[in-house]
């Protein structure tokens, strides 16, 4: 589930260490495992939400709102072949020295392939903002009503700290945001990097509370067919080192591409801004 890195020295002992042939398993292993999780499919999925909310952005910070200009803007910041590159290769590097071996014969097993499955099948769906509204709601019953599937899934967040890392993941993908906007010069009034930290903390209890709304809709919702037992199977998995693991590595994959991409939304947004004032 999604949405840090490895020493000079240990990079150098592996190069050192291993042959070619084992190096390229590796990678071929990686590759597999990429494909396995569905993150080309997420890839793609995340490129169209990328283009809503680049709509949001002219909507609530140009007095003239979407452009084609814009919009041809966002589509080359959201280029699929390099968010692909991106978590492909950090994804890659957070993995190296794990059990990749035991990543692989989870998510290849069919508990591992349906739940892959599920969670592309329900991302894709909330593109749609009526099913996003309805699986809020039903999340909402859920939670209150205390079901065993929300203890399930509550279980699943815990286990693997769901909540918290989108929500300072979310805090740093703003906080680049900010900066594009200040380094690229439209001159925000009274907007500094200090000032920046400071908008972006006292943000913090909304994108929380948005977080948590958002991360037990999606998993209930997606979740949803799985029996009990594939439940409990997918949170023992997440609870051994693998699972850790894999979590990790995904994190830092994905929020590497969120920082990036939020620092160039900022810069081109500074861009129109001034141009727009000329």
């Amino acid at each position: 589930m999604l949405r840090h890195f490895i020493p000079a020295a240990t990079l150098t002992w592996a190069v050192l260490s291993f042959p070619a042939f084992a190096q390229d398993s590796d990678v071929a292993k990686i590759d597999t495992l990429f494909e396995a999780l569905g993150l080309p499919e997420m890839l793609s999925i995340m490129q169209e939400e990328g283009q809503t909310y680049g709509m949001t952005i002219a909507q609530d910070m140009f007095p003239s709102g979407d452009s084609e200009s814009w919009a041809a803007a966002v589509a080359q910041i959201y280029d699929p072949e390099m968010m692909y590159e991106e978590v492909r290769g950090a994804f890659g590097e957070a993995l190296e020295g794990d059990d990749i071996d035991a990543m692989l014969a989870f998510y290849t097993s069919a508990p591992g392939e349906t739940i892959i499955e599920l969670e592309v099948s329900a991302r894709r769906a909330l593109l749609d903002d009526a099913v996003e509204a309805a699986s809020k709601d039903n999340a909402a019953i859920a939670i209150n009503d205390n079901t065993p599937r929300f203890q399930l899934v509550q279980e699943f967040v815990e286990t693997n700290d769901l909540i918290e890392s989108n929500v300072v993941g979310a805090l740093n993908s703003n906080y680049a945001f900010y900066m594009g906007l200040v380094d690229g010069g439209a001159g925000l009034p009274g907007v500094t990097s200090e000032t920046a930290i400071q908008d972006v903390w006292a943000q913090e209890p909304e994108i929380r509370s948005n977080t948590s709304e958002w991360v037990y809709s999606f998993l209930l919702m997606a979740y949803q067919p799985l029996s009990d037992a594939d439940m409990q199977t997918y949170i023992a998995f997440s609870e051994t080192e693998a699972g850790q693991d894999i979590n990790g590595a995904l994190f830092d994959a994905f929020n590497g591409m969120f920082d990036d991409i939020s620092r160039a939304l900022g810069l081109a947004a500074s861009r129109f801004m001034i141009s727009q004032e000329l």
